[in-house]
């Protein structure tokens, strides 16, 4: 019989928790021919997560739970769950019931046909915000045109893995800043995708701000692209023989007219421009170097401060 473990990340769930543990552990009943695990990562709750999860995982030696020492991101949470997932096949979602666990059966019938990674694709629902569609379709168009990994449009991070594509993200990639839906896709191996409609949630509202999908947005083109290094160097040469020319246009009318005209608007004008572009890709530098910079530090990636029937291995 092969295992399967569901990694659940989980912050501040309190509410919705217990439910979503039932709602799932039913559904994997049905999966008779796999022994089964959920492994919930709480990423340093604030509320009464890790409380209900302790009692849940007490009463059920195949719920396994690990909690952060504090709140480290949802990508690390997802990290933290395939370093301890050991296990023939592994399923990652979220634990607000909007990945719903009645399209694991299809994930794992899309693995039974030889796939090592099944992707799921979400379907736009109108309970997604007008601004979040446009800003993860521009997201998703600017990081496809920039980078060689081709990502889905709507791709979540609702995946099916078999354990060695789970092994190779253990051992040999050991990237601080982590952008997993980029990494699986670049991996390679066989894959397929599953589309499914999100649910709603039982509890709560989305962890996921603006700000952080901005961030996660920063973080998956820093990883998987050079192109804002390069457009740096191809729109500062571009400038420059701009600048070049209007230096010999001055210098020719300093030649042939007595009177030039003040001009004062036109080097206002160019030095703005000038000075905007320079801090623009001083800004782009920065990324990049603040990247290099944390992988250089090689902090551990999270610290688990607690954990309920399993060992947990202190990360690298």
């Amino acid at each position: 019989m092969k295992t399967l473990t569901i990694v659940c990340p989980a912050y501040n769930e309190g509410e919705g928790i217990a439910h979503f543990a039932a709602v799932l552990k039913e559904q994997l009943t049905k999966l008779s021919h796999y022994d089964s695990y959920i492994l919930f990562v709480d990423d340093g709750s604030k509320d009464n997560t890790y409380e209900t999860l302790r009692h849940i995982a007490r009463s059920d030696t195949h719920v396994r739970a690990i909690r952060f020492s504090r709140n480290f991101g949802h990508q690390m949470a997802l990290l933290a769950g395939l370093d301890h997932a050991l296990s023939d096949v592994v399923i990652t979602m979220d634990s607000d019931l909007q990945h719903p666990p009645s399209v694991i059966p299809a994930l794992i019938a899309e693995y039974e046909k030889g796939n090592d990674i099944v992707y799921t694709v979400r379907n736009d629902t109108e309970s997604v915000g007008l601004l979040r569609r446009i800003i993860g379709k521009l997201f998703y168009w600017f990081l496809n045109k920039m980078s060689e990994v081709p990502i889905s449009e709507n791709a979540s991070d609702f995946r099916l893995m078999s354990g060695r594509v789970v092994e190779v993200i253990r051992s040999d990639i050991g990237e601080r800043n982590m952008f997993l839906r980029g990494i699986i896709r670049w991996v390679g191996f066989k894959q397929s995708e599953v589309h499914f409609t999100t649910g709603r949630r039982y509890a709560g509202a989305s962890k996921y701000s603006l700000a952080r999908l901005l961030q996660l947005a920063v973080a998956g083109i820093i990883s998987f692209s050079k192109v804002p290094l390069r457009a740096a160097i191809i729109v500062g040469a571009l400038f420059a023989l701009i600048g070049f020319i209007v230096a010999i246009i001055t210098v020719i009318q300093s030649l042939t007219s007595s009177s030039l005209p003040a001009g004062w608007a036109t080097v206002v004008v160019l030095l703005s421009i000038f000075g905007g572009v320079q801090l623009i890709f001083l800004g782009v530098l920065g990324e990049y170097i603040g990247a290099i910079f944390d992988e250089v530090k090689r902090r551990p990636r999270y610290i688990v401060e607690d954990s309920v029937n399993i060992t947990v291995k202190h990360p690298e």
